[in-house]
């Protein structure tokens, strides 16, 4: 009798352990789907879209808004890009993320302010889309960021593109490397991106083999980014540990991104 009660005892326990198993199995696969098919977290890493966005945001990037390819995938693997299942093109003043072309294991975002057939050129700061000035408002000085936790002055405006999108923008100096560019006609299956931080960012006004973003592909966005759900000032990091508890942005959590 006691021998049948072990065999039952252990197999009772092989039971659990293998029902535990498939219950883990199934939430790792629910969280595997939900991640590449509803929305994604990105953590940002440098100045380039301040004011919107600061340096140590993190972002939740839905996916389906653009549909889904390769680059949408919760983890990156190498597959020959086929296009886009649901594809939907971005609207002018979307923030996105997006692999880099340069090294498709990372996840940049900027601004779309050129779809395809737009004709997209800097004048003296100045965005101009199809020949007609994307509006700017002044709105005081702020604190552009570095990436050590410094900061420097810079003029703020608010940005209105043709469609009638605003948002805020950084200048930090005038007559910056990149206020004055040739007019670029966006190809099909491209876009043209610009960070916030005009004078910090290498985005579509940069050619990629110079380290910039060129005419971004649509097979290469990730999501849209939504929302703010947490933020942290990395210049804490320089303080005592003890204080890093007040690094964290509370009016940032859970805020939409425009």
């Amino acid at each position: 009798m006691s021998v049948e009660k072990v065999t039952v005892t252990a197999k009772r326990k092989s039971s659990g352990w293998g029902g535990q198993l498939m219950q883990l199995a199934g939430i790792v696969a629910a969280v595997f789907i939900a991640k590449g098919a509803l929305a994604e977290p990105f953590y940002v890493p440098s100045g380039s879209m301040e004011p919107t966005l600061l340096i140590g945001d993190a972002l939740l990037a839905s996916k389906f808004p653009y549909g889904y390819g390769t680059s949408s995938l919760p983890i990156q693997i190498n597959l020959p890009e086929s296009g886009r299942v649901f594809a939907e093109t971005p609207k002018q003043g979307d923030v996105v993320v997006f692999r880099w072309p340069g090294d498709r294991s990372q996840a940049w975002v900027k601004r779309v302010v050129g779809l395809p057939g737009d004709r997209i050129q800097m004048r003296q700061g100045q965005l101009f889309i199809n020949d007609r000035p994307a509006e700017l408002k002044p709105d005081g000085v702020g604190a552009a960021e570095d990436d050590n936790g410094g900061s420097e002055p810079a003029h703020r405006y608010v940005e209105t593109l043709p469609n009638g999108v605003s948002h805020l923008i950084f200048k930090m100096r005038d007559n910056g490397p990149l206020d004055n560019t040739q007019e670029v006609t966006v190809p099909p299956g491209h876009l043209f991106v610009l960070g916030d931080n005009r004078d910090n960012s290498a985005d579509s006004r940069v050619p990629l083999r110079s380290g910039g973003v060129g005419l971004l592909p649509i097979d290469n966005l990730v999501g849209r980014a939504d929302a703010v759900v947490g933020s942290w000032d990395l210049g804490m990091r320089s303080q005592p540990v003890y204080t890093w508890l007040s690094g964290f942005r509370l009016g940032r959590f859970f805020t939409a991104v425009h």
